[in-house]
């Protein structure tokens, strides 16, 4: 479950004229399968006046990618027959501009692909840490997700109960590291006992509640003997109408996305007690994407969150997966709950 991969800069150089990309062949209306992607390949594309060509290093896997099937959000929808939308870590091969060099590593939405063309204003330049994949994770937009949600809108104090949905996933686990370095009581929920037990003996959570179970509202409200302060959703539905139920008068809710309306053709309603509970309880609820912060707390967040691995107080835990072509079946994986931590792709077999 947790990769820590040592690597050292490359000679930046092309061992093929091909590029192999998976495509969006039709969009789906129910679940994700990989009937909804072809393979195809086409020539590596040349940079023009002002840009660059990068190489795929690491793809990044996130239950976004099926929330920008269903349409525009944050970001413009993904349409059939274009190349599948994610955000990569790659190395610039070929620069046409001087904010640039050939052997440059780069952030950006440079899709499921091994080579591609953008300019400066769509991709950040990153520091070459090892091992490269901590890029994509804990030092990557998951990692700064969690690290600028929690704190600038949670705020949490030593000793409240902080409640993480998807705990066990790329967000969540670190969601909870962070709150237990803060000196709240973590309380984590996840599905399946097997998910819930490790976020306890690996990760130091204090308690976990398994969502599956037809028994969950007791389980929360077990697990939450003192209500709930802060509360970090990244499912929405009925998780989210169950944790509201639970919190404390002036509890913090970060809205960090909502799986559980994503990969299905009739999102679950809810939650129930909106805004009822929101107005008695004098609740705060926040939404937030992590590109928000770029420029300011989120250049912190990368500081902060590399010397806490250094020093142990945060465990990476990473899905890497080989190759592109398994791309489709990972994210559906994804989709399903089988990962733990972040789930990535290493499209460059030598990228370490």
């Amino acid at each position: 479950l947790q990769a820590h991969l040592c690597g050292t800069a490359r000679e930046t150089v092309m061992t093929t004229d091909a590029n192999q990309q998976i495509v969006i062949a039709e969009l789906p209306t129910n679940k994700l399968g990989t009937e909804h992607f072809s393979i195809q390949t086409t020539p590596i594309p040349q940079p023009g006046a002002g840009e660059v060509l990068c190489k795929t290093l690491y793809l990044s896997l996130d239950a976004a990618n099926r929330a920008w099937m269903q349409g525009a959000t944050y970001r413009s929808a993904i349409t059939a027959g274009t190349v599948m939308s994610g955000g990569v870590l790659a190395e610039v091969l070929v620069s046409n501009t001087p904010e640039f060099s050939p052997g440059d590593l780069v952030e950006a939405e440079g899709g499921w692909q091994q080579y591609f063309v953008a300019n400066s204003k769509v991709q950040r330049k990153r520091i070459r840490r090892d091992p490269l994949s901590h890029l994509v994770s804990v030092l990557g937009v998951t990692g700064k997700t969690a690290y600028c949600g929690l704190l600038d809108i949670g705020q949490p104090q030593a000793g409240e109960t902080v409640v993480v949905s998807a705990a066990a996933g790329a967000t969540g686990n670190v969601v909870g590291q962070i709150a237990k370095l803060k000196g709240a009581r973590v309380v984590g929920i996840a599905g399946g006992e097997e998910k819930c037990d490790w976020l306890q003996a690996e990760l130091g959570f204090d308690a976990t509640v398994d969502y599956r179970r037809d028994d969950f509202h007791r389980g929360l409200k077990e697990a939450c003997p003192n209500g709930i302060d802060v509360y970090f959703d990244s499912v929405g539905g009925a998780v989210l109408e169950a944790v509201l139920f639970r919190m404390n008068m002036h509890g913090r809710v970060i809205c960090c996305g909502a799986v559980s309306q994503y990969d299905t053709g009739s999102p679950e309603p809810g939650p129930r007690g909106v805004p009822g509970l929101i107005v008695t309880k004098r609740l705060s609820l926040r939404g937030f994407i992590v590109m928000d912060y770029y420029g300011g707390l989120a250049e912190q967040a990368e500081q902060d969150l590399n010397t806490w691995v250094q020093n142990g107080n945060i465990k990476v835990v990473e899905d890497i997966i080989e190759g592109l072509d398994a791309a489709p079946e990972a994210l559906i994986g994804l989709l399903g709950g089988q990962n733990y931590g972040k789930r990535m792709i290493r499209v460059d077999p030598t990228a370490r």
